[in-house]
C-alpha cells in the first residue's frame, strides 16, 4: 500500500500545473487564426448504427499502415547515418584516445629529435614538433567534421586511415630510453 509520501518522491513540484496537461488544447495564439487553419474533425458516429465493415480486411489494414516507399527507407537511413550507437561512440572514443597518444608520440619524439645534435636550427625543429603533434589532433576533428551526414563505416575508414598515416615513427624507432 503506497503512502501519500511515497507518490510526492514520484513527482515534481508544479506537477499540477494545467498547462502541462498533454490531452488539453492550448489557446490559439492572437493571429494565429490567419496562418493555420484549424484541423477538421468528423463527425461523431451515431451511436446505434454499427461501423461500417470493408469488404476485404486486408484493404482496411493497409489503409491504416501504408507500405513503406523506397523514398521512406532513404530518409531513414540518412537520420540513421548520422547518429551512432553505443558501440559506436565507444570506437570514436578509443581513435581518440589513439590519436591523443600519436600526438603525445610526436612531442616527445620531436623534441628528444632537437637534442640530438642535427643541423637544423632549433626553431624549425620546435616548429615542425608542435605541427607534428596537432596533425593527429587536426585529422580527428576534421575527419569528424567532414564526415558528418556520411555512414559510420565511411568515418572510420577515414579515421583508421589517420591512425595508419600518423604513427610517431621517430618516436617508434628511438624508443622509450633513448
Amino acid at each position: 500500500m503506497s503512502t501519500p509520501r511515497d507518490d510526492d518522491a514520484l513527482s515534481w513540484g508544479g506537477d499540477d500545473d494545467p498547462t502541462l496537461d498533454v490531452g488539453e488544447k492550448r489557446a490559439p495564439e492572437p493571429g494565429a487564426d490567419a496562418l493555420e487553419p484549424e484541423p477538421l474533425q468528423p463527425a461523431p458516429a451515431p451511436r446505434s448504427a454499427p461501423a461500417p465493415q470493408p469488404a476485404h480486411p486486408r484493404a482496411a489494414s493497409d489503409e491504416r499502415h501504408p507500405e513503406p516507399s523506397a523514398e521512406a527507407s532513404d530518409d531513414r537511413d540518412a537520420t540513421t547515418s548520422g547518429s551512432l550507437g553505443n558501440v559506436g561512440l565507444v570506437g570514436i572514443g578509443m581513435v581518440a584516445a589513439t590519436f591523443l597518444l600519436f600526438a603525445i608520440g610526436w612531442l616527445v619524439a620531436g623534441f628528444r629529435l632537437r637534442d640530438a645534435g642535427l643541423p637544423i636550427p632549433d626553431v624549425t625543429v620546435v616548429a615542425l614538433t608542435i605541427g607534428a603533434g596537432l596533425a593527429p589532433l587536426v585529422w580527428f576533428v576534421t575527419v569528424l567534421a567532414l564526415t558528418r551526414g556520411r555512414r559510420t563505416w565511411q568515418r572510420f575508414l577515414m579515421l583508421i586511415l589517420g591512425i595508419v598515416l600518423l604513427v610517431p615513427w621517430p618516436f617508434l624507432s628511438l624508443g622509450v630510453l633513448a
